[in-house]
C-alpha cells in the first residue's frame, strides 16, 4: 500500500509556525509590496482574522472563484485566507498587490498569498510533531508499506527539512500536487451514490467541498498506476482528503487543536475515512484495514 501522507500540519505542528509565517508574510507586504506601515497591516489583519473565525463558514481560500478550503480547516490555511481576504477587500492594497504580480497564474492576491506561503514556510524551521519520525520510521521498515510525503510546495524545501529527522531512509516526496488549484471548467464529474454524478459535493446546509481540482486528481492518479492500493493521511479535509474519498481511497484525518468538528464528522461518517487522535496511531490503523483500498465509488455520506 502507498501511504500518502500530508506534510504541514500532518507531520509537522503548524500551529506552532503559524503566528510566525504572518509576522514574516506582513512584513514581506509592507516592505517590498504594499508600502505601508507593517503595524497597519498586523492590525487589519488580526481584525480580519478575528471576524472570519465568528463565522469561519462564510470566508475560505478562494481560487479562480471557487473554494478551495473553509478558513478554519487549518492554521496555515486560515493565515492565506485572512491575507487573500484582507488583500481583497480593501481597495489599496489590491492594486498594490496587482502591479506587483501582473502576469498572475490564478488571479494576483491568490499568486501573491501562495508566494508569501511558498518562500516563508521554506525559511522557517520545521516544528514536528512529536510521533512524526517513529511513524516514518516505522512505515519504511514495513515491505508493504510505501510512505510518501505529500505537499504543494516544491519537494525540495520538504526534503530539506525532512532531512533534519535523521531517519534511517529516505522518504519519497509528491510536490506541488496544488490541492488548491481549482478549475471551473474542468468536466470531469464523480458518482455519488445518492447524488449521482456530481463536482461538488454538498456537506451540510453551510458548507460543501469543491472536487474540480485537476491537478491533484491527476497526481492521484499516476500515484494509482504505480500501486492500486492508496491511503492518504492528512490534517485537513476539503484540500487533500475529499477528493480522495470521492475517488475511493482510504482517507485518514489526523485530529489537531484546530480541527474543526464538522472535518471529523464527515471524515467518520464516510466508508473509506477514519479519525486519528494522534498521528502516532497510523501504523496501526494502517494494519487494521481488513478492505482493499479502493472500493470503487463508495461515497456514503
Amino acid at each position: 500500500m502507498k501511504v500518502i501522507i500530508d506534510f504541514d500540519g500532518t507531520l509537522t505542528a503548524e500551529e506552532q509556525q503559524a503566528r510566525a509565517l504572518a509576522e514574516r508574510s506582513l512584513a514581506t507586504l509592507a516592505n517590498d509590496i504594499i508600502g505601508v506601515p507593517r503595524r497597519e497591516l498586523m492590525e487589519a489583519y488580526d481584525t480580519t482574522q478575528a471576524r472570519l473565525l465568528e463565522e469561519p463558514h462564510r470566508y475560505w481560500w478562494e481560487v479562480n472563484g471557487l473554494i478551495a478550503s473553509y478558513c478554519d480547516e487549518g492554521a496555515f490555511i486560515l493565515n492565506t485566507t485572512t491575507l487573500q481576504v484582507m488583500l481583497r477587500e480593501n481597495d489599496a492594497y489590491s492594486r498594490a498587490v496587482a502591479a506587483s504580480f501582473p502576469e498572475a497564474e490564478y488571479d494576483p492576491v491568490v499568486d501573491c498569498t501562495n508566494y508569501l506561503f511558498h518562500r516563508h514556510t521554506a525559511e522557517l524551521e520545521p516544528v514536528f510533531r512529536p510521533a512524526t519520525r517513529n511513524v516514518l520510521t516505522t512505515l519504511t521498515r514495513q515491505p508493504a508499506r510505501d510512505p510518501v510525503i505529500l505537499t504543494n510546495s516544491l519537494g525540495d524545501k520538504v526534503k530539506r527539512h525532512l532531512g533534519t529527522l535523521g531517519l534511517e531512509e529516505p522518504v519519497a516526496v509528491l510536490g506541488d500536487t496544488r490541492q488548491y488549484a481549482m478549475d471551473p471548467d474542468w468536466p470531469h464529474r464523480f458518482s455519488h451514490p445518492d447524488l449521482g454524478e456530481i463536482q461538488v459535493w454538498p456537506l451540510s446546509e453551510k458548507r460543501q467541498v469543491d472536487l474540480r481540482r485537476p491537478a491533484y486528481y491527476r497526481a492521484l492518479e499516476e500515484a494509482l498506476e504505480e500501486d492500486p492500493e492508496i491511503a492518504v493521511v492528512a490534517d485537513t479535509f476539503s484540500l487533500p482528503g475529499a477528493l480522495p474519498l470521492t475517488m475511493g481511497l482510504r482517507f485518514f484525518l489526523v485530529r489537531t487543536r484546530y480541527t474543526p468538528a464538522w472535518c471529523a464528522r464527515i471524515t467518520e461518517a464516510h466508508t473509506g475515512g477514519a479519525v486519528l487522535d494522534d498521528l502516532e496511531e497510523l501504523p496501526a490503523a494502517l494494519d487494521a484495514l481488513t478492505e482493499p483500498a479502493r472500493h470503487g465509488g463508495d461515497n456514503v455520506v
